[in-house]
């Protein structure tokens, strides 16, 4: 029987085996005791759960008996990150630009309220901004998720914006609704998004949203990097390549506009 508030079909330790993936993605290595204590199991569930996953190929076990993801798991990503066609796409365009700017690029894709980083191209530089693909970061407080979220149908940003919990990131984060509504009205007017030290200090984003054939913005493309390189006066020549990147692979995608 299902536990009170819980779907039918949910296998709740299924969950619980997805919730230690996910943790030792986001610590990278742990022991048993250490996963248990962030996942609030009790020591002999943890135990079980990890070696679970190591019989099946999805965990490794170091030499100091602590556990870390396999590269089963990055073969299972590379397999679905294959079938977006935008990657191969997007490539060369993104090439472009980080040719032009020597700064980091980065193609995102809106997950609910987060953007999933994708791919990105390094900047050659030894200063430069590092998200790497597979990371995530909140749509609000970054250029690829205000570009995104400033051309949804209003019903559909409002809905995302309702579960967002708005916290400060950076020295300039946007910690209000009402004050990001009016940034998101001041991209859709400018076509381009500015993270301006929003989500990490000292850094700055230009970014500019993907259409697919419905018209639907999910993607957005970004020129990254400190503010000492990409000053105000930069921003303006980013942006005009940015978005003519953007309209390319739009018009690639099937979008007409």
């Amino acid at each position: 029987m299902a536990a009170t508030g819980e779907k039918y079909f949910f296998v709740s330790s299924l969950a619980k085996g997805l919730n230690v993936l996910e943790l030792l993605a986001e610590h990278g290595e742990l022991s048993v005791s250490e996963a248990a204590h962030h996942l609030g199991y009790n020591r002999a569930g943890s135990h079980r759960f990890l070696a679970t996953l190591r019989e099946l190929g999805y965990v490794e076990q170091t030499a100091r008996n602590r556990y870390r993801l396999s590269l089963k798991l990055f073969r299972l990503g590379t397999a679905v990150a294959g079938r977006f066609e935008i990657l191969r796409m997007a490539r060369p365009l993104m090439n472009e630009l980080a040719q032009a700017f020597n700064e980091t690029v980065n193609l995102g894709y809106l997950d609910v309220s987060e953007v999933l980083h994708i791919d990105k191209i390094d900047s050659p530089e030894v200063l430069r901004m590092d998200s790497p693909v597979g990371s995530r970061a909140p749509a609000y407080c970054t250029g690829l998720g205000k570009a995104i979220l400033a051309f949804l149908p209003d019903d559909e940003r409002d809905r995302i914006l309702e579960t967002t919990v708005f916290q400060p990131h950076g020295p300039k984060t946007i910690t209000s609704r009402k004050a990001l509504i009016k940034e998101l009205e001041k991209t859709r007017v400018n076509g381009y998004a500015v993270d301006n030290e929003e989500l990490c200090k000292g850094v700055r984003c230009v970014a500019a949203p993907v259409f697919d054939h419905t018209g639907m913005s999910r993607f957005a493309i970004s020129v990254a990097g400190p503010i000492t390189r990409v000053t105000s006066a930069r921003v303006k020549e980013i942006q005009k390549e940015v978005r003519r990147v953007c309209r390319t692979l739009s018009q690639a995608l099937g979008n007409a506009a």
